[in-house]
């Protein structure tokens, strides 16, 4: 028993002596363990910046400067109140990707922004959050600043230390990407903006979990990030004005003011051009093909069921609010990953998702204005669909294109959810059917353009080492 009990309190105090050296060791940096959030995100590809470093970060404060301005957070937490409560849990909700996204897409629903040039939009927004997120990460982890209570125990947090180095600010450098390019894409609204940045920062200072300094560092970073975005926005072709004519010879479109008719010309992201993935020419008007699929269009019996479903994915999901309705599902399944806690995670699918849908838009519209396929009711003038067609040529269907380019992004983003994403947009496809809007070659085209965007997009994300 004796011998036991020595064994014991040895073996105790050597304990005690590791964790004191292990404590000691802590004191400085941010300990390099696996619980760390995604300490590797530093070296991932970036859209618009040359390397993670190209705006190298100061070096964080000493440590007087670090105690004063631990001195002000205690201030700050001595004078938290209902409205800074509410402030703390609003930005903390989700990733610091999320109330961007959901800003920018209220704003574009406010505006009844066509889809074409939301999904523009919410890829240069994205592009922007992800890269300066790389860039934010790189700097976290060269430095490995504590958070303010892991100096100072007596701090006392709203809410847990996010499992990451402190400097700079990830949601700072999101704030500064964020507002700056929301502040371009729709002017009138910059002041609201460059308010909501200042919340969201100041967020961070109420609840304890990051310093001045960090905020300081992240807005800055993130503004000089959007600053490359913006210049590549200006320049990426989504001002041209179509002066072009619509085909006269027999089985073309007919029509006035194509929508979007030089979106083939506007720049990409991951692919090398708008015509990589063309598809070949659709069926002849006049050729037995498409004979048997307007057949199939007119023998389709339409239901309440199939009715609502096809209404849906025109009205409510459709030219004007699609970008929503596929924002909200990436929305759903990262928090149900928990990459809420993982910006670099959150701000990766944003942008994939995002530049899924713009270059699958791009290349669908480069072949439909290629090939300037007519639509059923032109084919058949007493054909009825369920709604007013779109004005643009048929083939390949754009919902197809679309719909398939995200779902397929997401599905490899979150294998768990697979089949239900694809379920959604399979279900997409086939509504254009049922609405009479489509044949079924533009479906089958669209889908086959839609899936090999996706594998264009995930291939450039996993050669980024993000994968």
């Amino acid at each position: 028993m004796f011998g036991n009990t020595r064994f014991t309190y040895r073996h105790l105090l050597l304990l005690f002596v590791f964790l004191v050296l292990f404590s000691f060791g802590m004191s400085a940096t941010v300990a390099q363990d696996t619980t760390l959030v995604e300490p590797d995100a530093g070296t991932w590809m970036t859209w618009v910046l040359d390397s993670a470093d190209q705006f190298p970060l100061d070096t964080p404060p000493d440590e007087a400067a670090t105690a004063a301005e631990i001195g002000e957070l205690m201030a700050m937490a001595g004078e938290r109140d209902e409205d800074a409560l509410r402030q703390i849990a609003y930005w903390n909700a989700g990733a610091p990707s999320y109330r961007w996204n959901q800003l920018a897409i209220n704003a574009m629903l406010e505006q009844a922004m066509p889809a074409n040039i939301a999904f523009r939009d919410l890829a240069l927004l994205n592009a922007a959050i992800y890269d300066a997120t790389v860039a934010a990460w790189n700097g976290k982890y060269t430095y490995n600043r504590l958070r303010p209570s892991e100096v100072e125990p007596n701090l006392e947090t709203v809410i847990p230390n996010p499992a990451s180095p402190s400097y700079p600010s990830e949601y700072a450098v999101t704030a500064g990407a964020a507002s700056s390019v929301l502040a371009w894409l729709f002017p009138d609204k910059a002041q609201l903006y460059e308010a909501q940045a200042q919340e969201a920062v100041n967020s961070r200072l109420l609840a304890g979990v990051e310093y001045p300094s960090d905020i300081e560092a992240g807005l800055e970073l993130g503004r000089q990030v959007a600053e490359l975005v913006i210049a590549r926005g200006e320049a990426d072709g989504t001002d041209a004005v179509w002066e072009g004519s619509v085909p006269t010879e027999a089985g073309h479109w007919t029509g006035e003011n194509p929508a979007f008719a030089m979106q083939s010309t506007w720049a990409t992201w991951a692919l090398e051009s708008a015509d990589q993935f063309r598809p070949d020419a659709p069926p002849a008007y006049d050729s037995e093909q498409l004979a048997a699929e307007m057949d199939e269009l007119r023998a389709f019996e339409r239901t309440p069921v199939t009715n609502s479903i096809a209404s849906f994915w025109e009205f409510g999901a459709g030219g004007r609010r699609i970008h929503w309705f596929w924002n909200d599902v990436a929305s759903r399944l990262i928090l149900a990953a928990d990459w809420d806690d993982n910006p670099p995670m959150a701000a990766r699918a944003y942008a994939l998702v995002n530049i899924a849908a713009h270059d699958s838009a791009v290349a669908c519209w480069d072949a439909k204005f290629t090939y300037w396929a007519m639509r059923p009711f032109q084919l058949d003038p007493e054909f009825s669909p369920l709604f007013t067609t779109p004005n643009h040529p048929s083939y390949p269907s754009a919902h197809s294109c679309i719909s398939t380019a995200v779902a397929s992004v997401l599905a490899d983003l979150f294998p768990a959810d697979a089949a239900e994403v694809l379920a959604l947009a399979s279900e997409a496809t086939e509504a254009r059917i049922w609405a009479g809007i489509h044949f079924r070659s533009d479906v089958e085209a669209g889908i086959e353009l839609g899936e090999n965007v996706a594998n264009a997009v995930i291939a450039h994300a996993a050669a980024g080492g993000s994968d």
